[in-house]
């Protein structure tokens, strides 16, 4: 996919207005439009990934050391979960190995297939699941890390299933129009409709 993509905002105008709409009441009562389960999207052009970065982590520390706050920022970084449960699953080497042997893509097929990515079972989304908290607001990050093992529109799909009592907002290094997800500005959307822009 070619062409300019254009940011309505400029990043730092962007990220300011962050902190914000997460305290909103209303968001936190995890409302989207027509009532739905509040999913956001936060999309950004790649090259301010370490400034958005540095703003997810500044939230984190502090509406987290804020007892007077009446949720908490919970991060999950989607390449991070996936090392640890490889790890945990004692394949993280034999990853390494396959790719070594065989090839980046038949690495990433058995990782794919390891964890269960194309199915009900996804251990990415049950670990997400699984640690979620009440009270809380959930960022998805390392969304580029992960690609293209994991691919944001089925995480979002698969975890709109099953997690709908708190608010969680992707951060996505592409365009986010509303109807398709451009991961990089380059790589062909995927067509994804059932989350809002988090800063329009």
């Amino acid at each position: 996919m070619g062409g300019i993509v254009v940011y309505d905002l400029d990043i730092d105008e962007k990220l300011s207005r962050i902190e914000s709409i997460i305290k909103n009441p209303s968001f936190l009562e995890n409302k989207g439009l027509s009532n739905e389960v509040g999913y956001y999207i936060f999309d950004y052009d790649p090259k301010y990934e370490s400034k958005v970065r540095i703003e997810v982590k500044r939230l984190k520390e502090k509406i987290n050391s804020n007892n007077n706050y009446s949720f908490k920022i919970v991060e999950f970084d989607l390449y991070e979960i996936i090392i640890k449960i490889l790890k945990e699953k004692g394949y993280l080497e034999k990853t390494f190995q396959f790719e070594e042997k065989k090839g980046r893509e038949f690495a990433q097929k058995a990782v794919v297939k390891s964890l269960k990515l194309d199915s009900d079972f996804n251990e990415v989304i049950n670990y997400i699941f699984e640690n979620t908290p009440d009270s809380c607001v959930v960022f998805l990050t390392g969304v580029g890390k992960a690609y293209p093992i994991l691919r944001s529109h089925n995480v979002l799909n698969n975890l709109h299933q099953k997690l709908d009592h708190v608010p969680v907002v992707l951060f996505f290094p592409g365009k986010y129009s509303g109807n398709d997800l451009v991961l990089f500005n380059t790589i062909e959307g995927s067509n994804y409709y059932r989350a809002f822009p988090l800063v329009d």
